[in-house]
C-alpha cells in the first residue's frame, strides 16, 4: 500500500522567493510581470504589465524564477497557483514562487496540491486581515502538504497535466478563433477592405460603400428583461451565468434555487451576455443552447438578435472595439466596481450595414463560432473531469493503479 506523508511546506521546498514589500516601476513594453490578477485556474493569463528589461536584473534581486516554478497569490485573491513555462518573466507583489525539493516533492503536484480543497482549506486556515485577507510568509511555511512518493507524485502529476494540456490547446485554438473573427469584421465593417475598389458616398459616419446604410443596433437586437426569483424553487437546480462563472472559463454552474440569493435573468438560446458592471474589463459570453432553467446575473446585459440568422453578425458587432469604445463612453459611477452603463445607450450605435454583404459575413462566421462552442464544451467536460479526479488523487482515495486496470 502506498505511503503517504505530511510536511511542513517549508521542509519540502529547495527555493521560496517572495516579492512582497517592493513595487516595481512599469513599462509599456519590455519583461511580462506576472501579477495576482492574472494567474486564474490552474494558468497564466497574457501579461498586460512590464518591466523594462534594463531594470529587469536589479528588481530579481531576491531570486530568479524558473521553468517549472509553482507561483501561488498570497492576497486578493490568496490561493490561485500555475506553473511558470520557459519565458523570462518578473514577479510582482502578492505573489511567491516556490521551488520542490528535487526527489522530494514534485512542482506539478505542489500546484494541484493548492488547486485541490485539502489545499485550498489549509491555505485558507492560515489567512489573517479583515478587509483583504491574505496569508503571510510565516503562516505559509507552516501549511502541511499531503504527499505520496515522488515517483506516485509525478505519476498524478501526469494524469491532470494530460487534462490541462488539452484545455490549454483548446484555449489557444479558440483564442485564435476569435482574432480571425475579429479581424474579419473590421476589415469588412470598420475598413471595408474588399470593397476599395469600389464607389463611395458620404455617410453620418463618413464614406461608406455605395449600396450600404446606417442603422442603429436597436433594429437588429432586442434584451430580455424576463428575470426569476430562484429562491422560490429551492428544490431546482438551475445553470447559473455568472460574473465569476465567466472568468471562470466561461464555465456556467449548476445550483439549486436555494444556493442563488437575488433575482436572475431568464436566458433563451444564441443569446450574447455582455457585462455592464465595470465594462473596462471585457466579459463577453456567447449561448449557443441553453439548457432549460438557465439564467444569468442581471450585471450582464442579454442580447438577442431579432434575425436568428444574423446572430454570428451581431456577436461579432457586440465583441467589436467600435461596440467597447462606444459603450465607454456611456459609463457611470465613480470606481469601476461601481461603474455601469445602460442597455438602452448601447442600443444608440449606429454603424454601417449591406444585407448581402452581411449574409456572406455569417456564412463565413457561422462556422467559426461553432467551432468554438464545441471546443468550449470540450473545455468544459474535461475541466468537469479533472476536478472529480483532483480530490480523489490528491487525498489517496483514488490509487494510480486502479485507474490503469
Amino acid at each position: 500500500m502506498e505511503e503517504w506523508k505530511e510536511d511542513k511546506l517549508i521542509d519540502l521546498l529547495d527555493r521560496l522567493i517572495d516579492y512582497r514589500g517592493k513595487t516595481p516601476v512599469k513599462t509599456e513594453t519590455g519583461v511580462p510581470l506576472i501579477t495576482a490578477k492574472i494567474i486564474k485556474n490552474g494558468r497564466i493569463e497574457t501579461p498586460t504589465e512590464f518591466i523594462a528589461e534594463d531594470n529587469y536584473n536589479s528588481w530579481m534581486v531576491r531570486g530568479f524564477p524558473r521553468e517549472g516554478d509553482v507561483v501561488l497569490t498570497t492576497e486578493a485573491p490568496l490561493g490561485e497557483v500555475a506553473q511558470l513555462d520557459n519565458r523570462k518573466i518578473a514577479l510582482a507583489q502578492r505573489i511567491v514562487c516556490l521551488r520542490g525539493k528535487t526527489g522530494i516533492l514534485d512542482n506539478a503536484y505542489l500546484k494541484y496540491f493548492f488547486m485541490s480543497n485539502i489545499g485550498r482549506s489549509r491555505l485558507c486556515a492560515r489567512e489573517t486581515g479583515t478587509t483583504v485577507t491574505g496569508i503571510k510568509q510565516s503562516e505559509l511555511k507552516e501549511v502541511l502538504i499531503s504527499y505520496p512518493s515522488y515517483v506516485i507524485q509525478q505519476k498524478v502529476s501526469a494524469i491532470l497535466k494530460s487534462l490541462d494540456s488539452k484545455i490549454e490547446l483548446n484555449r489557444r485554438i479558440n483564442d485564435n478563433l476569435e482574432q480571425q473573427a475579429q479581424a474579419l469584421f473590421k476589415s469588412w465593417f470598420v475598413d471595408f477592405e474588399p470593397f476599395k475598389d469600389g464607389k463611395f458616398v458620404e455617410s453620418e459616419l463618413g464614406m461608406i460603400p455605395e449600396g450600404w446604410s446606417i442603422k442603429p443596433l436597436r433594429d437588429f437586437i432586442t434584451t430580455s428583461k424576463k428575470t426569476v426569483n430562484p429562491q422560490r424553487y429551492p428544490n431546482i437546480v438551475f445553470t447559473h451565468y455568472s460574473l465569476p462563472a465567466c472568468d471562470n472559463g466561461l464555465q456556467p454552474e449548476n445550483q439549486y434555487g436555494s444556493e442563488i440569493m437575488s433575482n436572475k435573468i431568464v436566458l433563451e438560446d444564441n443569446t450574447i451576455l455582455f457585462s455592464k458592471l465595470n465594462p473596462r474589463i471585457k466579459r463577453i459570453w456567447f449561448t449557443s443552447l441553453i439548457e432549460n432553467n438557465s439564467v444569468c446575473s442581471t450585471e450582464f446585459i442579454p442580447y438577442k438578435a431579432l434575425n436568428r440568422k444574423q446572430y454570428s453578425f451581431v456577436y461579432s458587432l457586440i465583441n467589436s472595439k467600435l461596440f467597447y469604445s462606444y459603450v465607454l463612453g456611456f459609463v457611470n459611477g465613480a470606481t469601476g466596481s461601481h461603474q455601469r452603463f445602460r442597455a438602452e445607450d448601447s442600443l444608440n450605435l449606429n454603424f454601417s450595414f449591406n444585407d448581402a454583404v452581411v449574409d456572406k459575413f455569417c456564412n463565413l462566421m457561422n462556422p467559426i463560432l461553432a467551432k468554438t462552442h464545441s471546443l468550449r464544451m470540450e473545455i468544459l467536460s474535461l475541466s468537469k473531469i479533472r476536478n472529480l479526479l483532483l480530490p480523489k488523487l490528491m487525498s489517496g482515495e483514488l490509487k494510480i493503479n486502479n485507474l490503469h486496470r
